[in-house]
């Protein structure tokens, strides 16, 4: 059952790493360094939220160099790692903004997610996302956590505001 949402009220998406941009492995080289597998087809999603007027931030409880690569590559606006408590991070960033969490997105998939998709005006998670998150959600996607769902949320969220097709159109000069 999905919950109510004004989906045109979202000014910033949140956006968890591990486990919803991610398939949830850490892999390890052989120098102990952390390797991340990103879906390409979440770009999409990125540039067209962006397109649409939506900033990124990118909140995550672990620190990678992978993560804040691919971040750079995606030109988040904001990119937050090793944070724990992400809750008492967003208290923080809605007062230094002067927002509320209505104008707040938030995809995520685990248990250190639900404090703060808990609150949102809008969240999403992926089709592997545990129980207690797909209950908070406004939209489950259909789609496996690392394999393309953030892009699938966020076109979710767009199509809903009747954004999508000219955000796709303006980002990659095609319509949908």
């Amino acid at each position: 059952m999905q919950k109510e949402c004004n989906y045109h009220k979202i000014k910033y998406l949140i956006i968890d790493v591990d486990g919803t941009m991610t398939d949830a492995g850490i892999y390890y080289d052989e120098h102990g360094n952390e390797l991340k597998k990103f879906c390409t087809k979440d770009a999409a999603g990125f540039f067209t939220a962006k397109q649409a007027g939506i900033k990124i931030m990118v909140l995550t409880g672990r620190e990678c160099a992978a993560t804040t690569r691919r971040m750079q590559e995606m030109k988040v606006d904001f990119l937050v790692q090793n944070r724990k408590d992400k809750l008492a991070y967003l208290e923080e960033f809605i007062q230094e903004e002067s927002i509320g969490y209505e104008e707040l997105g938030y995809l995520g998939d685990d248990l250190n997610d639900l404090a703060g998709m808990s609150h949102v005006g809008f969240a999403g998670c992926p089709a592997d996302a545990c129980e207690e998150i797909k209950a908070v959600c406004h939209y489950v996607s259909s789609v496996k956590a690392g394999h393309g769902a953030v892009r699938d949320i966020i076109s979710h969220l767009l199509k809903q505001r009747g954004e999508w097709e000219a955000a796709v159109s303006s980002v990659y000069g095609a319509g949908v």
